[in-house]
């Protein structure tokens, strides 16, 4: 018997779940509406805040230096956003610096939003000078139009309204179905088949179609039934294989499908085993990618990802000779080299991990360079557990990673003396510069046009309480990393700017002054301001102050290092690129940066006259600084053979050992004076030193 639609509960309850539905959706979406209000109102209010805070340095600096010009290129600024119909810079008791204001807009939807959201909102910032100067200078203040906010909320509003219903609508539907489903199965009838049902199995048994039923709800119900077994026992075996797969990913690496550090304890657990058993070396590799971060910031970190993908199989190649491989995390692997000999199979494997990262990798029409650092440890020389040997190479890794990149390094019964020597250099470090221990000494640089003496460079050295001597390859490391730099690196600049003004007023009026920026200095916002003000304070002329930085600092971030640069050379301060051919910069790079000298590294220098490569190299740095116009100054010349070379190839200016070591800042000035008296010696009307 067919079932008329008029005594249909289905269709009874599909009325009353539609209306009830759309009253709800009504209600949901003009609450939603309410709130998207007040998401407005603080959007505005963020912008707002986010604007001022964009403008606040150059809005600072304009009123600081009363720049009305400075000023009202801040206002123009401002006004590139459409919703700014007011923006003022000045002291609140004063007539404004700059100030500008514009017509609100007649966007047609204001007479609906002016209610809710205001015609417009004011916001002020003060304008207050960095620390230690923190001196209040005036406010900025911006109107913000609310129109353009207004528009975007009705819009969202619309959209909010219509998908609320729809989605109320859909809702009910939804429900209709299911209690369709539900209340018009005549459950007496089959509660027999369902008891013979296999749980393990139930699409094996589906319900018999009851006769007369076919067209009616049961029918409906019945096949539905029948699907849902099916998709019951289809879903268990969906389930069963995501329990697989759970397992496969808590001991393999998602990104790479190596087995993670998890997997690799289990592997070398056994490795270790057999090996003890067999009485055989394994050696456990952890090989560390030098500079993964500053590759992730000059490229992305998708290029990383794939870098990672790349190197996993380059690593895969080496795997007839390994007894596992694996990524313990972040930009490090462990590669586990069993039933090995003699130790230096694993220094073998080590240089060809390194050789194979020679060849650089091609990823979406671009090159890129992996280089890496290698720790390893021995079974059972360096420890009898997979726990021990792997933190043993992990240190060993980073300790060679702190010395020199690009190497591998075998554990040695030190290691773990020199990590805790480190950690309490970097905690006495941080007292060094209150306790006296840091001082200065300084290292002449030579003008090989008439062989005067034309600048110093200042060098930092320490003096530990109880370590003695502490190098500065070391602690500066440290001091970048615990970020004790910026102090040191602020009193460094204090003492060279105080010293460089007692050797001009005692007569050497064109001596110049070099120091060296640390990367984490040259990307410091304060670094700019403090020259600024100390060349001002010690009344030193222009060009009389040079700031070295070194290459691969200028790398790391070579917008941001441009931008400073160009703030100190406004200053007054040269630039010099030291330290040049140890690194990565391109031509392009160079050739864009405010640079006034480059500096060859001592490393080309000491070797020049019998390695021709580094001859070559030195040969190529001179000519580049001469096509763009820039000094040359050679570091490290030790002998009087290597002078004349650097001088027969064009070099400008030379340092090293052949004319002083670094000096105290006193002995200095008597190697300075002895200079100036062989220079009138030589030349009756001599220039000013």
């Amino acid at each position: 018997m067919k079932l008329e639609p008029g005594h249909s509960l289905s269709l009874k309850l599909l009325r009353v779940v539609l209306l009830s539905a759309l009253a709800v959706g009504v209600v949901l979406s003009c609450g939603q509406i309410t709130f998207d209000a007040y998401k407005t109102r603080s959007a505005i209010a963020n912008d707002a805040q986010r604007i001022l805070d964009m403008f606040r340095d150059p809005s600072t600096q304009a009123v600081y230096s009363l720049d009305r010009e400075m000023g009202m290129q801040v206002i123009e600024g401002l006004f590139q956003n459409e919703a700014v119909r007011h923006a003022a810079i000045g002291h609140p008791n004063e007539p404004m610096l700059a100030e500008k204001s514009r017509e609100l807009s007649s966007l047609p939807t204001r007479w609906l939003t002016d209610p809710i959201l205001g015609q417009e909102k004011t916001f002020t910032i003060p304008l207050i000078g960095r620390a230690p100067y923190s001196e209040y200078y005036g406010d900025l203040a911006i109107t913000l139009d609310t129109a353009p906010y207004g528009e975007d909320f009705v819009t969202s509003s619309v959209i909010i309204f219509i998908s609320g219903v729809l989605r109320a609508l859909a809702m009910g539907l939804v429900l209709y179905l299911v209690y369709h489903w539900m209340l018009t199965r005549p459950l007496s009838k089959i509660i027999e088949h369902l008891t013979s049902i296999n749980p393990d199995r139930p699409s094996e048994h589906k319900l018999p179609m009851l006769r007369g039923h076919e067209s009616n709800e049961l029918g409906l119900w019945i096949n539905t039934a029948n699907q849902l077994l099916a998709s019951i026992e289809r879903n268990t075996h969906l389930r069963r294989e995501a329990e697989n797969s759970l397992l496969r990913m808590s001991q393999y690496d998602f990104l790479t499908g190596l087995p993670n550090r998890q997997q690799l304890q289990q592997q070398l657990d056994q490795i270790l085993t057999d090996a003890g058993r067999l009485q055989r070396r394994v050696a456990v590799l952890c090989v560390g990618l030098d500079d993964f971060k500053g590759i992730n910031e000059q490229f992305s970190y998708q290029t990383g990802d794939q870098l990672l993908l790349a190197l996993s199989d380059r690593l895969r190649s080496h795997s007839g000779r390994l007894g596992a491989l694996a990524r313990l995390g972040g930009d490090q692997f462990a590669l586990v080299q069993a039933d090995i000999e003699q130790p230096y199979e694993a220094a073998e494997l080590a240089q060809s991990v390194l050789d194979n990262l020679e060849e650089p990798f091609r990823l979406d029409q671009q090159e890129v360079r992996l280089r890496a650092t290698i720790g390893i440890t021995l079974f059972p020389e360096d420890g009898d557990s997979t726990e021990k040997l792997l933190q043993k190479a992990e240190q060993t890794m980073t300790l060679a990673k702190s010395r020199s990149r690009n190497r591998y390094q075998f554990y040695i019964a030190s290691v773990d003396s020199e990590m805790r020597r480190r950690r309490e250099l970097e905690k006495d470090l941080r007292d060094a510069l209150a306790q006296q221990q840091l001082h200065l000494v300084y290292q002449p640089q030579v003008d090989y046009r008439d062989h005067r003496v034309v600048g110093v460079e200042a060098l930092l050295r320490w003096q530990h309480p109880q370590h003695g001597f502490v190098a500065p390859d070391l602690f500066i490391p440290l001091a970048e990393q615990n970020g004790t730099i910026i102090p040191i690196g602020e009193w460094i600049l204090d003492q060279c700017c105080q010293q460089l003004r007692e050797w001009h007023d005692l007569g050497f009026s064109d001596l110049r002054m070099a120091i060296n920026l640390s990367t984490v200095q040259l990307h410091h916002s304060e670094l700019p301001r403090v020259v600024n003000n100390l060349m001002q304070v010690y009344r030193l002329p222009p060009r009389s102050l040079e700031l070295e930085v070194t290459e691969t600092g200028l790398m790391d971030d070579i917008t941001t290092a441009a931008q400073h640069l160009l703030s100190l050379r406004r200053s007054g301060a040269l630039i010099a690129i030291d330290d040049f051919g140890t690194g990565y910069s391109s031509l392009s790079y160079l050739k864009s940066l405010p640079l006034d000298k480059i500096k060859i590294d001592k490393s080309f220098v000491q070797d020049l006259l019998e390695d021709e490569d580094d001859a070559t190299i030195v040969r190529a740095i001179i000519q580049l600084g001469k096509s763009l116009g820039m000094q040359v100054i050679a570091e490290g010349v030790e002998t009087a053979e290597q002078e004349a070379y650097i001088i027969a190839q064009g070099c400008n200016e030379g340092q090293g050992y052949l004319y002083s070591k670094p000096l105290p800042a006193r002995d200095l000035t008597q190697f300075l004076k002895q200079s100036r008296r062989l220079s009138n010696a030589s030349n009756p009307n001599p220039a000013t030193l």
